[in-house]
């Protein structure tokens, strides 16, 4: 289970109590420290161009945001695509072609949790995860493909891209230590800001739906899902990109009596190959048409 350290962190970072909003006012010298050397780390930067139109979805804090679905949808938009991602959570290390547009490579201990929903989910879509994302690009660039997405790539400064920034709204805007920000919007980048229920929108089903199930989940921030949430047994929270053991999923659909585990596709990827009856919350987004507009105007002006 998620260790109610990882719950503190969570807690300090989006919703400190008193003695956190005090420790955070106290680490402020460390994050101004932090803020300003990743600000030197920006302006240090020259960008690469590869001479191919790539797209990143990214936001500037720790945790969730909604990248995933939003990548998702993006990327079905377009026939000759790939999906570049670092790949937390996986067992490997280095470059991996997860999907080829027709068939699945890998496993997912290997692709991690998020890289198997792209493969999955977009099917057409070639699916590459490196730590290196210039090595992914270049990966790209020879399987043929005519535009990029990449997940998470905000802080890429080196790399010639779009970039579309979801806003998330945190109470604790610092950075590291003393807050959820990774980074700053810096205001010599050009970036596209989305808002979320204004340029795209959530959207929930539920597959399989039993009478008694229990919420099986590891992501981050998992009380991000109440608001979709059916009545369940039990909430049962796991650390982000948590790799599951069927004893461990077994022993709580025993202990609650309950007919299925209720998951997430990102849970679901890791829990199939289980065999225990599942129940899908999937969660997708409608984008607005607008969004699109932008993509193409940008890769018009590329040409």
């Amino acid at each position: 289970m998620k260790s109610s350290f990882v719950f503190w962190i969570e807690g300090y970072l989006y919703n400190p109590n008193l003695f956190q909003k005090l420790l955070s006012f106290l680490l402020l010298p460390l994050s101004w420290i932090y803020c300003f050397s990743m600000w030197i780390r920006f302006k240090t930067k020259t960008q690469e161009d590869f001479g191919v139109d790539i797209v990143s979805v990214g936001n500037l804090n720790v945790g969730g945001s909604g990248k995933t679905p939003l990548v998702t949808a993006l990327s079905l938009k377009y026939k000759n695509v790939a999906i570049i991602l670092r790949g937390y959570g996986r067992k490997s290390r280095g470059l991996y072609l997860i999907s080829d547009g027709k068939n699945i490579l890998q496993d997912v201990d290997i692709s991690g949790d998020e890289a198997m929903i792209y493969a999955t989910k977009v099917p057409h879509a070639k699916v590459i995860v490196s730590e290196d994302r210039k090595k992914a690009i270049l990966k790209a660039k020879e399987l043929g493909v005519d535009i990029i997405f990449m997940d998470d790539a905000y802080s890429k400064h080196d790399i010639k891209k779009l970039d579309l920034l979801i806003d998330v709204q945190i109470s604790n805007n610092r950075c590291l230590p003393s807050g959820a920000f990774r980074e700053r919007l810096w205001s010599s980048k050009e970036v596209v800001i989305l808002k979320d229920g204004v340029d795209f929108k959530r959207k929930t089903s539920l597959k399989d739906r039993c009478d008694k199930m229990s919420l099986i989940t590891a992501i981050a921030r998992p009380q991000r899902l109440d608001e979709f949430l059916p009545d369940v047994v039990s909430k049962n929270y796991f650390q982000d990109h948590h790799n599951f053991t069927k004893s461990e999923v077994q022993d709580i659909l025993t202990h609650d009596g309950s007919n299925s585990a209720l998951v997430t596709y990102k849970d679901y990827v890791k829990l199939e190959k289980f065999d225990l009856p599942l129940s899908l919350l999937d969660l997708e987004v409608e984008v607005d048409n607008k969004i699109f507009k932008i993509i193409e105007d940008y890769r018009a002006k590329k040409d």
